[in-house]
């Protein structure tokens, strides 16, 4: 696994990094807000339209040569973008959403690989290493970058990336073996096309809203992936061999699951792109030492993920899922009240509750969906939530930049407040929409079962 592990690390890692490395990056190349978190958007644009492929290329490919090829492209991804000149940003753009094919290919190589290679009575187990891997990883993602920027500059970050993945490539070609049957089932090219046309557009929709000028055009794309979606889910469903089966979400506790976990993801991604640029811009700390701020988090974040998928196998997920969420509720509640005076302490307890939280809710719920599935469908119910949790994912990071401007532009045209405290202020619309995910989640947390085997109804178990 650890060629697998390593590569979804550095995916993980490469989703937040650039978050605080943003003002650095609009300041070299000389490009706006809503340009420069492309690198962000574009890089999960890419996972979300490769993703789905992941569990049709499995039938078709071995699992060993996909992950070298992944590692491989994620190592040349990176080394494009580090070495890419200050005068074109469309270089370094590239470079990251190379990286994207990488992660697209990686993450549900690692779960659906857990599921065949670890015996039933340790799946919380591998499954909280795996959460500890991608949950530690976003965490951890501020706090290198500003090591980075602060000893160095930005382009350390894609070194760093590359030289990881150079020790990935080598484990995975030592150990990383090939647990599943080629089937090599027909390829429905209908299908292939709807899924990038699907999945592309309302990201690609959602992320050219903050633009400007790029209203029309967000909603020709947006209409066109909705369309898409549809119409490639009803044939998923009505195919002998569909790309991914889509019947998965059939089974209710798989989807409540699923309905979490997506949440929680999202919750992630908008807190680690919202804070060390919070820290920075609104703040006035520098680079370096808003990393060191979320190191805390970061550190409870690893522990408590290996910790929640032990607590998995004893106890079962409703009460961790519902614990974490409360956890998360609160530390969003503290962020939203962070201010340009607040306390540094205040803020690295808020984010260390945060981080108490996520990983509470992230493993057990992730656990419980895919021990839910029957093993003809495990592969694709990976597939599935990793393909809807990057999907969700790039959109709702589009939508806190879209959050995060509009309370700037609120706050600086109604009150007269200066910069620094009208980013605070479109800081806590940001929060406040992440806050809204997480009770999206404890809503759904109440479909939950305490055991995959046990029935939905008292009717179904009579």
């Amino acid at each position: 696994m650890l060629g697998l592990y390593l590569g979804a690390f550095l995916g993980m890692l490469s989703e937040t990094s650039m978050n605080i490395a943003l003002p650095d990056l609009k300041e070299t190349f000389q490009v706006s807000a809503s340009t420069a978190q492309w690198l962000v958007v574009g890089y999960m644009l890419v996972i979300g339209i490769v993703l789905p492929f992941t569990s049709l290329l499995l039938k078709w490919i071995p699992a060993k040569p996909m992950v070298l090829f992944a590692l491989t492209a994620f190592f040349i991804g990176s080394l494009i973008s580090g070495f890419a000149p200050a005068s074109s940003f469309a270089i370094l753009l590239i470079g990251r959403m190379i990286q994207g094919i990488s992660t697209g290919l990686v993450l549900p190589m690692m779960f659906a690989v857990i599921l065949e290679v670890f015996p039933l009575n340790k799946i919380g187990f591998a499954m909280g290493t795996a959460t500890l891997v991608v949950m530690f990883a976003p965490a951890i993602g501020p706090t290198l970058a500003g090591a980075f920027i602060g000893a160095l500059s930005w382009r350390w970050i894609f070194f760093f990336f590359a030289l990881v993945a150079l020790v990935a490539i080598v484990a995975a070609a030592i150990w990383m073996v090939n647990p599943y049957t080629l089937l090599r089932p027909k390829i429905d090219g209908l299908s292939c096309l709807t899924s990038i046309l699907g999945f592309g557009g309302i990201v690609l929709g959602i992320s050219l809203i903050s633009e400007p000028g790029m209203m029309a055009g967000a909603i020709i794309a947006l209409v066109v992936g909705i369309v898409a979606v549809a119409f490639y889910s009803y044939r998923q469903l009505h195919m002998t061999n569909p790309v991914i089966d889509l019947h998965a979400l059939g089974i209710k506790q798989f989807t409540v699951g699923t309905i979490i976990v997506m949440m929680n993801f999202s919750i992630t991604l908008a807190a680690m792109y919202l804070m060390p640029q919070e820290l920075q811009q609104g703040l006035g700390i520098k680079a370096a030492v808003a990393g060191l701020i979320m190191l805390p988090g970061g550190v409870v974040n690893a522990l408590m993920s290996l910790f929640a998928g032990r607590l998995y196998d004893s106890i079962g997920p409703k009460l961790l899922v519902r614990i974490g969420l409360v956890l998360s509720m609160v530390g969003l509640i503290m962020l939203f009240m962070v201010g340009p005076d607040t306390s540094i302490a205040f803020v690295i307890a808020a984010h260390i509750i945060l981080m108490l939280g996520i990983p509470t809710t992230m493993s057990p719920a992730q656990s419980s969906a895919l021990a839910a599935l029957p093993q003809e469908l495990s592969t694709d119910g990976s597939t599935i939530l990793n393909t809807l949790q990057q999907v969700v994912g790039a959109v709702v990071t589009a939508v806190a930049t879209i959050l995060l401007s509009t309370g700037q532009q609120h706050a600086l045209g109604g009150n007269g407040s200066n910069h620094a405290q009208a980013f605070v202020a479109g800081s806590r619309y940001g929060f406040v929409f992440a806050f809204v995910l997480a009770v999206i989640a404890m809503i759904a947390s109440f479909g939950i079962k305490q055991h995959a085997g046990e029935p939905d109804s008292k009717a179904e178990a009579k």
